[in-house]
């Protein structure tokens, strides 16, 4: 019998028709635009004048049903969020194991992502200088935009739902944002502007990251393949 050779073109993965598009630096850069758009509206109000939304949403944080539950979860998301752990630590730690799995590329890709999100954060922290609320239930730094812990998560969130691209990767993330975002208001720490430009900002950045790496990433071992499974290269019967 004659041998029929598999063209691997025919094969490829689906995400070969994401690696080629534009769209992750065009997602990226209107995320960032919107970032800073905020930031430019927030510099124009006088940095202390927070808008509508925010005063509503926080008066509805604030009121007198406050359920306990819910404030001790915000003090753990305040601790696995920020400072040390969530700068350096995790991320380190995510690193460590992405190269444990022979993902160079997704690493070093996590990394910068990172690193590029606290620096864009801690920039827009100065330059915009927005005072916080006066309500806080915890110490912070200055600059209350944007929101430092809402732009971890969404750094770390479309980082990894990138790197491993399944549906309950992405709904995780997005639960983990979410719960960031509420927590940081909840805190008092935040307006809520706040944690949408934080998180605007992470992903944006993570995005504009991942367009020149996407091949690499896509190119990667998802997974170990099983011996009895014959390399999409080799020849058929």
């Amino acid at each position: 019998m004659s041998e029929q050779r598999i063209d691997p073109s025919t094969q490829a993965d689906p995400s070969a028709k994401r690696v080629a598009s534009h769209w992750p630096w065009i997602s990226g850069g209107v995320a960032l635009a919107l970032g800073l758009v905020l930031a430019f509206l927030i510099v124009q109000r006088g940095n202390e004048l927070p808008f509508m939304l925010d005063s509503e949403w926080s008066e509805e944080v604030f009121d007198e049903n406050r359920l306990p539950f819910l404030e001790w979860m915000s003090y753990g998301m305040n601790w696995l969020g920020g400072g040390a752990f969530a700068t350096f630590i995790l991320p380190i730690l995510i690193v460590v194991l992405l190269l444990v799995l022979k993902r160079p590329w997704s690493a070093l890709f996590f990394a910068l992502a990172s690193l590029a999100s606290v620096a864009v954060v801690q920039l827009l922290k100065n330059l915009v200088d927005r005072a916080r609320p006066e309500e806080m239930l915890v110490l912070s730094d200055h600059g209350s935009f944007p929101s430092g812990h809402a732009a971890n998560a969404a750094t770390m969130a479309v980082a990894l739902g990138i790197i491993f691209p399944r549906v309950w990767v992405w709904i995780a993330g997005a639960i983990w944002v979410a719960l960031m975002m509420f927590s940081r208001t909840y805190l008092g720490v935040h307006w809520l502007t706040d944690t949408i430009g934080g998180a605007l900002l992470g992903a944006g950045v993570v995005l504009i990251l991942w367009a020149p790496f996407a091949a690499k990433i896509s190119g990667e071992p998802v997974r170990k393949k099983s011996s009895a499974v014959p390399d999409r290269k080799e020849s058929v019967a």
